[in-house]
């Protein structure tokens, strides 16, 4: 006999059986699972890092400016250290620089000019030091500046100046940059006080008239 489809291929099958397969078939029916709503967790997280991201910004920033401002501080204290030892080489050499100076005043006035030697050994001197930023200054008619003249005395007015003005120039001062290194010791004169008077015209004569008649 041939089996019929749909039918029992076991004839002998139990119902208890076949209840038992019907079971375990719904047994293994997929289960619908409910989508579970991330948005609101995958924002949270997206805020978060930001937050997170922007917080290292700023320290990273402030690492940042804090580095920065120690450099310019170190470069600061650096260019101030080469200044001071600049200034402790140059300033006894001013002195050497006067006796120059005051020889060479010497050799103009008896109408000549400083030995081969010697010419040679100041202008080299004078070049080096002029190499590290020693700069001369102080001249006959400079007005006085009590920041870099350093008065010795006053001789007097003087009608053709304005100012206090710087007369006679004893020894050169010297600055390094902005930073006076000595101050030039000079003589000055004072403009007139009182006021001056005005050149006297001589008269002027009358035309005489000629009353002769011809």
């Amino acid at each position: 006999m041939t089996d019929q489809p749909g039918s029992f291929s076991d004839a002998g099958a139990s119902p208890d059986e076949s209840r038992v397969a019907n079971e375990t078939e719904a047994e293994e029916e997929p289960v619908a699972v409910l989508p579970v709503d991330e948005t609101v967790e995958d924002g949270d997280e997206l805020a978060l890092a930001k937050a997170e991201a922007a917080e290292r910004l700023v320290d990273l920033q402030r690492v940042q400016a804090e580095y920065l401002n120690y450099k310019r501080r170190v470069d600061r204290d650096r260019d101030l250290i080469r200044e001071n030892a600049t200034y402790a080489v140059l300033a006894p050499i001013t002195e050497v620089l006067d006796t120059i100076d005051r020889a060479r005043e010497s050799a103009t006035r008896d109408g000549g000019e400083l030995d081969g030697g010697l010419k040679t050994v100041a202008e080299q001197l004078e070049r080096i030091v002029s190499g590290l930023g020693l700069t001369k200054f102080g001249a006959v008619g400079d007005a006085f500046d009590p920041a870099v003249h350093d008065a010795l005395s006053h001789i007097g007015e003087d009608p053709e100046v304005q100012v206090t003005t710087c007369k006679v120039v004893a020894k050169a001062g010297y600055r390094i940059g902005d930073r006076v290194v000595r101050a030039a010791q000079v003589l000055v004169v004072d403009p007139v006080s009182g006021p001056t008077e005005a050149p006297t015209e001589a008269p002027t004569e009358a035309p005489v008239e000629d009353n002769n008649e011809e």
